[in-house]
């Protein structure tokens, strides 16, 4: 039947595939290489190895130094070298040396601590330092204090240095003498900071506040201060407006004495003011706009009355 056929086909078609397949193999087993061709193989695999551990070598016998930067090496055997390599690339031996590079820039800090004045009074102050390690001495910095050198030592020495120069002056004179008070405190930080090998190069009080009962006293004091100098004020007004008072009535006193004399010595002293008085009175009526008409008895223009006695 068709079934039969079909299956009897399939069959004949696997036995010829594995004849080919069995054919295929032997002739790939009578293939020879060429003579020198292992050789060859072997030799340009030693070249690509011997290449790949050049280049290998070479990348780990180099270290960058960056601007800003210092460096030393470390030698597992003989340890930390003294040598301090500066910007730029240097060699090393791999495996046995490697780099550590510091930062020689000036780095800011920040250290805030209470402490006590003369007076007994709490302040709470805030310190900002710029510091830096010493290039030459970095060798001495790692064995001494490792990279984080800056918070093994700048706190306890900020902090004991505030406490000591603080403890010279009195609340009030922190404000005052800002600048004196910051100018001591740099000179004994870079004095203890050079024992450790780091440079100081600038220190400022960022923030000073007192307690609260002191700051109340303080206001309560300024106040007290306000209210005394208006009071002062005061008073030296009243005693200037008592002087001019005093002065204006004498003047007058004097001026009613010397028109006294005046009409005593001549009687046409009083028609000269009269004379004077309707003068100014016919200049302002003159430069006003309205028509005024009026008894010149009462503005004392009627001068054909008047007497002058000689």
């Amino acid at each position: 039947d068709g079934s039969g056929a079909r299956d009897r086909e399939r069959v004949r078609r696997s036995r010829a595939f594995r004849f080919v397949s069995w054919e295929r193999m032997e002739n790939l087993k009578n293939i020879k290489m060429p003579p020198g061709g292992g050789r060859a193989a072997g030799g340009l695999g030693g070249v690509l190895a011997a290449a790949g551990l050049g280049i290998y070598t070479l990348s780990n016998c180099l270290f960058n130094v960056e601007g800003g930067h210092r460096a030393i090496v470390f030698n597992r055997v003989v340890g930390i070298k003294e040598n301090v390599y500066e910007e730029g690339t240097h060699l090393m031996v791999p495996w046995f040396e490697r780099p550590i590079i510091y930062d020689v820039r000036l780095r800011p800090q920040q250290i805030s601590s209470a402490t006590g004045t003369r007076d007994l009074q709490t302040v709470n102050i805030t310190l900002r330092v710029l510091s830096r390690p010493k290039p030459n001495k970095l060798p001495e910095v790692y064995r001494t204090l490792g990279m984080n050198y800056e918070q093994r030592v700048l706190p306890s020495i900020i902090t004991e240095t505030l406490k000591s120069v603080i403890a010279q002056y009195n609340a009030s004179q922190l404000l005052t003498m800002r600048e004196s008070v910051s100018a001591e405190v740099m000179r004994r930080l870079k004095t203890r900071a050079s024992y450790f090998n780091i440079e100081m190069d600038d220190v400022s009080i960022k923030e000073l506040t007192f307690g609260k009962d002191y700051t109340q006293a303080v206001e309560s004091k300024q106040v007290a201060q306000q209210e005394a100098e208006r009071a002062k004020f005061y008073v030296e007004r009243a005693e200037q407006e008592k002087k001019s008072a005093i002065i204006r009535a004498q003047g007058e006193a004097q001026s009613a004495k010397l028109i006294g004399q005046a009409i005593a010595n001549n009687p046409s002293f009083i028609t000269l003011r009269k004379i004077e008085a309707a003068r100014h009175i016919g200049n302002i009526i003159a430069r006003s706009n309205n028509r005024v008409f009026l008894n010149t008895d009462s503005l004392l223009l009627n001068l054909s009355e008047l007497q002058i006695k000689k």
